[in-house]
């Protein structure tokens, strides 16, 4: 019995040793279960950022009232839903088959842009009337080669036209015909991109014609970025030509992008050069609405260098729904030369939908 405190106080000590030391197949730190947080949870308006959504609180549970609005938004909905996947599968198509290959790239860059545009102007009243682009982008896998459809070029559309394309309404644009072109891409030096098209106006008679470019994207410095693009082109019935382009940019504050953007281009059948400046800031208001206003000046060679006209506009962007239907507001104020630079003011409604596999950016 004289052992036993002895005993005491080894079985005391060798608790406290296993208790300070636990061993390595055991823990006594506590263990944490960690639960999936449910969908409805994630998803509800409260937890979403405030710009999700574009109504009020009090009505995040409200009915859905039936109304032809929302009729034609759901058969509008059900149509992108259709038609954007058969139109990405068509390129693909096309991209197997030219290529041979079982696969395709996953670049392709067809789509179909239709829409609907109203433009009021000093005494005439809105008139809605129907627009719409595509463009086939068939990127084979061999050689960098790619076959691409599109239902105008830009060469066929005047400087100024293209300048101010989103302020006029279809009539207002010039009659273009689609053009069919295989497109060679290489690298030229330090990343030049480089590229030849060989193809013909889609019409009858048939218009052939071909095109270079090189285009570069420079970093200046940690704020200002550049960018140039060199074009020489030649159609057989309207000559030769030549565009070149040089952007600069950079931020300037409070969520701003500054942009300069400078162009000159050799019109052949008219034996002139024209130019254009254009001078805009951008902004995104929030992840559903760019406010873009710009300020251009655009001018001619013959008979001698002078100012053709001088405009501003300010485009609001609102995002409708998901990133394929769009609302535009576009208010515009030109001073052009043949009406001795008096003021023409306008204001563009334009609802545009986007049929395509690729989701792309804003889209401006």
């Amino acid at each position: 019995m004289a052992d036993r405190p002895f005993r005491f106080r080894y079985a005391a000590l060798a608790t406290a040793f296993i208790l300070t030391f636990p061993s390595p197949g055991y823990s006594i730190e506590p263990v944490f279960e960690v639960k999936a947080r449910p969908v409805a949870e994630v998803l509800s308006p409260e937890a979403l950022p405030i710009g999700f959504y574009t109504f009020e609180p009090d009505e995040y549970w409200a009915a859905p009232r039936d109304s032809y609005w929302l009729k034609f938004s759901n058969w509008v909905l059900r149509q992108e839903r259709a038609q954007g996947p058969r139109v990405q599968s068509l390129g693909q198509w096309a991209d197997r088959t030219l290529s041979g290959s079982d696969y395709d790239l996953p670049n392709n860059e067809s789509y179909l842009r239709i829409g609907f545009a109203t433009k009021s102007e000093y005494g005439d009243p809105a008139q809605f009337e129907p627009e719409a682009r595509f463009r086939l982008d068939i990127p084979t896998t061999k050689q960098k080669l790619r076959l691409v459809i599109e239902s105008e070029s830009e060469e066929q559309i005047p400087l100024e036209e293209r300048q101010r394309y989103r302020q006029l309404t279809e009539s207002d644009r010039s009659d273009t015909e689609a053009t069919g072109a295989l497109r060679f891409l290489t690298e030229v030096g330090d990343a030049i991109n480089f590229s030849n098209d060989v193809g013909v106006r889609l019409r009858i008679p048939a218009d052939a014609f071909w095109r270079t470019t090189a285009k570069k994207r420079w970093q200046l410095d940690d704020m200002w970025v550049l960018n140039a693009q060199q074009r020489f082109y030649y159609f057989h019935q309207d000559g030769w030509g030549e565009r070149t382009w040089i952007d600069t940019g950079r931020p300037v504050g409070n969520g701003w992008y500054f942009r300069s953007s400078s162009e000159l281009e050799w019109v052949h059948r008219d034996r002139e050069f024209v130019a254009a400046q254009i001078f805009s800031v951008r902004k995104r208001m929030n992840n559903r609405l760019i406010v873009n206003p710009r300020l251009g000046v655009l001018g001619e060679s013959q008979p001698s260098w002078r100012t053709t006209s001088v405009f501003g506009d300010l485009t609001f962007r609102y995002r409708l729904h998901g990133n394929w239907l769009y609302a535009e507001l576009i208010p515009a104020l030109e001073f052009p030369r043949e009406a001795s630079f008096k003021d023409r003011a306008s204001v563009i409604f334009r609802v545009e939908m986007f049929f395509s596999g690729i989701i792309e950016g804003d889209r401006l």
